[in-house]
């Protein structure tokens, strides 16, 4: 009897073990896809409630995003370390067009680039294949731009590589703004800047530019969490790209992020007004508001002769939870 239940055990554990081999091998063999799966995408997103595309990215509004071109870089990151987010800024940009359309906002398709490795590339290619992607000239830098949709904000991990790792070009750039009518950030170098200042209303945040053509370097993933800088990166997130840098925030937090932006500038308008009448002195409005001014601030928002960016129940219900 002892003996037969010491054989039933360790079949048991050789059941467990092969589970977990099996397992194992599906993750492992999942990960080699050179395109995240949805449901990676949506495990890696999963506090995001929302619509999705069909390739699992949160699908945050074109409202939210219109309105989040309004927000201030500052308010911005002030939240997002309020919510423990510290490492979603990244300045120091060169744009390829300072004077226009230097603000955009978009939602997130990462692309991640390391520097070529023949047997990598070869797997890269391979899977390439399976995924139904152009490999004939074993040319992969255009692999992610393909996925664009309206909307979409073209953000490509470089590595800071500079000569021969070019990962736009003229004829990239083109089909970035054709298939997204957004720019792209690209940390590292890019070409052809004569030909891309030619795009109307395209603009790209770049580390520097480079003569050379893109040869040493290889795309390893489409759509996989990525480093931008001092910045991390998920598919999907809500990008606000300015002349002094940009913000990558998490799309469950778009929301939020504009609200409290917009509210905020709310709080300022009608704080310096009550300055200058003299009704209150600016270290009373600094301060934590007393019940009256959170009164005078509601009478206010219904005489308020300016366009409220969000709505008033939206706005009530915000007021609700905030602390002033």
């Amino acid at each position: 009897m002892i003996e037969n239940k010491s054989i039933t055990n360790k079949i048991m554990k050789t059941k467990v073990i092969l589970v977990a081999i099996l397992f194992m091998s599906c993750m492992f063999a999942k990960a080699q896809n050179v395109a995240s799966s949805p449901e990676y995408i949506k495990a890696l997103t999963v506090e995001w409630t929302g619509e999705r595309f069909a390739d699992g990215r949160p699908k945050v509004s074109d409202n939210l995003l219109e309105r989040l071109k309004k927000i201030t870089l500052e308010e911005a990151w002030a939240e997002l370390i309020n919510l423990g987010y510290f490492n979603q800024f990244e300045g120091n940009w060169k744009l390829l067009n300072e004077n226009d359309n230097y603000i955009m906002t978009g939602r997130a398709v990462t692309a991640q680039f390391m520097p070529a490795r023949t047997d990598l590339e070869n797997q890269v290619i391979e899977q390439g294949k399976k995924e139904g992607r152009m490999w004939e000239q074993r040319r992969t830098v255009s692999w992610a731009m393909t996925t664009l949709i309206e909307g979409d904000f073209y953000v490509a991990d470089g590595y800071n590589k500079q000569s021969y790792g070019t990962v736009v070009g003229s004829n990239l750039g083109n089909g970035v703004w054709a298939r997204s009518h957004r720019g792209a950030i690209v940390y590292g170098h890019i070409r052809d800047t004569e030909d891309l200042r030619n795009i109307k209303g395209f603009n790209l945040w770049v580390k520097g530019t480079d003569p050379s053509y893109m040869r040493k370097t290889l795309l390893t993933t489409i759509n996989a969490p990525i480093r931008i800088g001092e910045a991390t990166v998920l598919p999907g997130d809500a990008v606000l790209a300015k002349k002094d840098g940009v913000i990558f925030i998490p799309a469950h937090l778009v929301e939020h992020i504009v609200l409290t932006g917009e509210v905020t500038a709310l709080f300022d308008i009608f704080g310096q007004q009550r300055i200058k009448e003299g009704k209150y002195t600016a270290g009373i409005i600094d301060s934590k508001w007393s019940d009256d001014i959170k009164k005078d601030f509601n009478v206010w928002l219904d005489t308020y002769k300016g366009k409220l960016p969000m709505t008033r129940t939206e706005l009530d219900k915000f007021l609700q939870k905030r602390n002033f």
